[in-house]
């Protein structure tokens, strides 16, 4: 007789526990009053905690922050009142601010967890759109390296304890009391400050920001210039990387690209000139890109602006044929030119100034609501650590602020703060500024935080919680109001400082409730000292002879950032880790960036460790060998060399802070450097390694000029010969169609509007629990990322040249030019209508819908990875561990391996288990989701209540998502106009019929 198996349910029924044995005659669990409050306090009696228990959290999930609800007085972007209703999720309006990158948020949380943002479309700053540091941070409000309680000596200690010691030191401090923050664009905030400081005999506030823009506000009177690049016919830019990382990104791609959509009924656009010695994001987005040395940038607009103003200044001389031309743009554009420039020279921006003046961009493409997303001034800064080495300062608090990584002066830091007798940091973890002070007091996450915000003068975004604090800490202005003696909570203090503006509580209610307000406001003061007047013409020239007559014959080293990692703040972040470098497609590291003919040069190849070596310091970094990068220069990224910061950043590349020079007038990004092999290596970790297309119709561009002419000959469309003579590939086809009766999905991506800034990249991976799987992985190429941008350079060889054999020609066409042109293309599963994945995989575990999505089926996939071979794209995704609970990737993957990280997972979409096939799904989740909502009101989903997340994020809105069947759609409108011009599939000549549809990229040459 078979003997008979027990199981058991857990090992409380194995092991018969007390607990078990009571619970087990319990079917329903006790019921939990969710919005039963307290009649004496906002508290609620069954907090989150319990009632999260109830839906089946884990229990040290559960204990976390999202046990209790948001503060009582957050308001829910859509949903009003709050509700906390399982499966159903929570939107409210914030702002993310970190490091001058400002972005108008949304914040979706789902049973009290933000786990996505999207952009806010009410904002006039950024309209919707969000950077990939945006899109990322969510991750960072779940980083178990956080502060979690104060710190007094090192050692932890009850808040109680540090503000009594604090408030008594400051009480009978001696010397000046110093504040050091970057920008700080809160109006709030800086009454705050100044309350705190009015309890000093001697205090100054000083704001520095390690990507400074010293030089641009003292000659523009303190403060940004409103750059309109919407209404610019001509853009020149000398050194300015406005789509990537200068100033404010998000709001001017949304600009640049309202002048480079080109169809039928407007065939215009405006063109672009980039001079630069980085290959940068804006640079391959230009018509017209030139190479220049750093040293060079000051000289050509100097002869950009002898060419433009009525009186010329004398500098050296620097001629240019692309010059020029664009000089002469810009004179017959008078009015709608505009020039920008990255140096952070005064002379140079002085130059700028009346350069934009005499092209009447003032008022046109030069507004009236200057930018406050940069106010640091270096001077002050270089004051304040000269006057702690002086033993001047008696106290010094660091808000936000980490000039022990990043600002050059970092060892004068060190050792001026071993002079200051009383040292604090208000941060959000132990870095490497906070490692070395008294005090470290732990600041709240901008989503557990009330705030306010002035990107624009009279434009403002407000920051409200969205969940209660995941930890022991305490918002940085709460702390500074307390030290001043005054115990209003920072929220009453918002409101009370808004009182007078809005007057009413509807008012303010409708404020938080849109996340924007614009008009009359709380005003910001400026610097005094960026506010200074800004030096004469004959003054700048001065500056720039000096300049050139020391500038170095030798190699010169660009210091700048990269549009994911940034300056460093949130260099923690895996997802950000991972994302790959637009154009170098690197991951998880800096390196040093050199031109070919540098390499050959000096017999290096890509991966070699090189060492450079300038300001008495010496970094050693592998090499990338950069196509288009300026004869005579590298680059080297800041963001990285981090030590206390967090594991997926620690040891991370080398810090580039160190090489940035200080000279009188502020930080110098561009300097000599020496440069020498090592023999050893080191692997750089690229998501991309073939660079060109060969000739192949994988992108298509063409001219503005061909498509006035003609807007049928900008696309090369394949024909198939057959009897009835050359016809489409989708009239040959041994496939029964399908007929979609209801839905028909599709998506319509516009190359001339994909700028390559990973946003929606990072939003994919947000949305669909894409996993982290670290640099070796992706030096296996085992990425994860169901969206990818690939990259494409051009290339001097075609198949049509003549005089090499077959083998060379292609050899030498897989190498791209010196000077590249680039086209981004952002390739995702194709969706399509004959998916060759289908037909081959064994088990149906891949398989197409009735609304046009090609499906995968989880828990059928056995791992054949048949589809992934069989798949043209290369777009399916192969799990080859379980990269969820593994302590192998615990680091890189930490939203998959500790329970505060899984917070941050989307309950709509499933977590993939190792040996599975995924790819993207067309954000099926949001797919239905849309659907059932428009069920419920018996109607059809309309156009745009769909929206997938890469296409939600898209700061230049190039991917378009809609329903195929409806013909007023915007997807189906483009279809329609743009059919037989600029409309095409990727490789279409295999007739697998893509859902996915691309439009040709156009460039307005000379």
């Amino acid at each position: 007789m078979q003997e008979t198996i027990k199981y058991w349910k857990g090992l409380e029924e194995l092991e018969n526990t007390p607990e078990f044995n009571k619970a087990k005659h319990h079917e329903f669990a006790e019921f939990l009053p969710v919005k039963e409050t307290n009649q004496t306090t906002d508290k609620e009696v069954a907090p989150r905690r319990d009632f999260l228990k109830l839906l089946g959290f884990g229990i040290a999930a559960a204990t976390l922050a999202s046990c209790e609800a948001p503060v009582r007085k957050a308001i829910p972007y859509l949903n009003k009142p709050e509700e906390v209703d399982p499966g159903i999720a929570n939107w409210y309006a914030s702002t993310y601010f970190v490091g001058s990158d400002y972005n108008s948020v949304l914040v979706k949380t789902r049973e009290g967890r933000p786990i996505k943002l999207e952009g806010n479309g009410l904002s006039p700053v950024t309209r919707g759109g969000l950077s990939a540091r945006a899109q990322a941070s969510v991750l960072s409000l779940y980083d178990k390296n956080r502060l979690q309680a104060p710190l007094a000596g090192g050692k932890p200690a009850t808040w109680e304890k540090v503000d009594a010691e604090i408030t008594s030191k400051l009480r009978g401090v001696r010397g000046k009391v110093a504040l050091v923050s970057n920008t700080i664009i809160s109006p709030t905030t800086k009454r705050v400050i100044n309350e705190f400081g009015g309890k000093f005999t001697s205090f100054e506030h000083v704001m520095y920001d390690p990507n400074s823009a010293s030089g641009l506000l003292k000659a523009n009177g303190g403060v940004v210039p409103d750059y309109d690049f919407s209404k610019a016919r001509v853009i020149v830019s000398v050194g300015a990387d406005f789509l990537g990382t200068w100033l404010s990104p998000v709001e001017y791609a949304k600009q640049y690209i309202a002048t480079r959509k080109v169809s039928k009924t407007n065939p215009t656009m405006s063109r672009h000139y980039q001079f630069e010695s980085m290959f940068t994001l804006t640079g391959a987005n230009a018509d017209i890109r030139v190479p220049v040395k750093p040293s060079e940038q000051a000289l050509v607009i100097a002869a950009l602006y002898n060419r433009i103003a009525n009186q010329p200044i004398n500098t050296p001389a620097y001629n240019n044929a692309r010059l020029d031309a664009a000089a002469k743009d810009l004179l017959t554009n008078r009015g709608a030119a505009l020039v920008v420039a990255g140096s952070n020279d005064p002379a140079v921006q002085m130059l700028v100034t009346e350069i934009n003046r005499a092209l009447g961009a003032e008022g046109n493409t030069v507004g009236t609501t200057p930018s406050l997303v940069r106010q640091g001034d270096d001077a002050s800064m270089i004051r304040l650590v000269n006057e702690m080495n002086a033993g001047t300062i008696g106290a010094i608090i660091f808000y936000g602020a980490n000039p022990v990584y990043n600002h050059p002066l970092a060892e004068k830091v060190i050792s001026g703060l071993e002079k200051v007798p009383f040292s604090i940091a208000l941060t959000d973890r132990m870095d490497e500024t906070a490692a070395r002070v008294a005090y470290v007091c732990p600041d709240h996450n901008y989503l557990e935080s009330w705030n306010d915000y002035e990107p624009k003068r009279g434009q403002f975004s407000f920051s409200q919680p969205t969940i209660s604090p995941l930890f022991q800490t305490r918002q940085a202005q709460e702390s500074l109001l307390k030290w001043s003696g005054n115990n209003t909570p920072y929220y009453n203090y918002l409101q009370s400082n808004w009182r007078g503006v809005f007057g009413s509580q509807a008012a303010w209610d409708k404020a938080i409730h849109d996340g924007v307000y614009s008009g009359t406001g709380i005003a910001s003061p400026i610097a005094a000292n960026t506010a200074a007047p800004a030096m004469t013409i004959a003054a700048a020239a001065v500056a720039i002879n000096k300049a050139a007559s020391t500038a170095s014959k030798g190699i010169e080293a660009v210091i700048y950032e990269k549009v994911n990692i940034g300056p460093g703040y949130e260099a923690n972040n895996p997802w950000l880790q991972e994302a790959a470098d637009p154009i170098t497609k690197a991951t998880w590291d800096n390196y040093v960036t050199l031109p070919r003919a540098m390499a050959v040069e000096m017999g290096v190849e890509q991966n070699d460790i090189l060492s450079v070596n300038a300001n008495g310091v010496t970094l050693e970094l592998p090499a990338l060998i950069q196509p288009g990068q300026a004869k005579g220069s590298i680059g080297i990224a800041t963001g990285y060399g981090r030590t206390h910061a967090g594991p997926a950043a620690n040891g991370v590349g080398a810090n580039a802070y160190k090489l940035i020079s200080v000279n009188n007038t502020g930080l110098v990004y561009g300097n000599a450097v020496t440069l020498k092999k090592t023999g050893a290596q080191k692997p750089i970790a690229q998501t991309q390694t073939h660079h060109t297309i060969m000739d192949r119709l994988v992108v298509q561009e063409s001219t503005l000029d061909k498509y006035k002419k003609d807007p049928k000959s900008v696309t090369e469309y394949i024909k198939i010969a057959t009897p009835e003579g050359p016809q489409t590939p989708a009239k040959v086809s041994l496939w029964q169609d399908y007929e979609y009766k209801n839905h028909h999905w599709g998506m319509v991506i516009d190359l001339n509007s994909c700028i390559g800034c990973t946003s929606c990249a990072v939003a994919c991976q947000v949305e669909n629990n894409v996993a982290v799987v670290g640099k070796q992985e992706v030096l296996n190429r085992r990425e994860m990322q169901w969206l990818r941008i690939d990259r494409y350079y051009s290339s001097d060889a075609h198949k049509s040249d003549e005089g090499k054999g077959t083998v060379e020609k292609y050899h030498a066409m897989e190498e791209p030019s010196d000077n590249p042109s680039v086209i981004f293309q952002p390739m995702l599963c194709q969706h399509c209508n004959h998916a060759p994945c289908e037909t081959v995989c064994p088990v149906a575990a891949t398989m197409h819908s009735s609304e046009g999505i090609n499906q995968m089926v989880y828990n059928r996939c056995v791992g054949t990875r048949y589809c992934g071979n069989n798949c043209p794209y290369k777009v399916r995704r192969f799990n080859w561990f379980a990269y969820y609970d593994n302590e192998k990737f615990a680091e890189p993957n930490p939203q998959m391996n500790s329970d505060l990280g899984r917070m941050v997972l989307n309950p709509d979409v499933t977590v993939r288990a190792r040996g599975v096939m995924e790819k993207c799904s067309f954000c099926v989740q949001r797919i239905q989701l849309g659907k059932l909502e428009a069920k419920k009101q018996n109607r059809r989903p309309k156009d745009g209540e769909i929206i997938t997340a890469c296409a939600q994020s898209c700061p230049t809105n190039a991917i378009v998502f809609g329903d195929m069947k409806d013909p007023d759609s915007q997807v189906s409108q483009i279809l329609r106009e743009q059919q037989g011009e600029r409309a095409f599939h990727v490789l279409e000549e295999i007739n697998v019929q893509p859902n996915v549809t691309y439009l040709t990229k156009i460039r307005n040459l000379v």
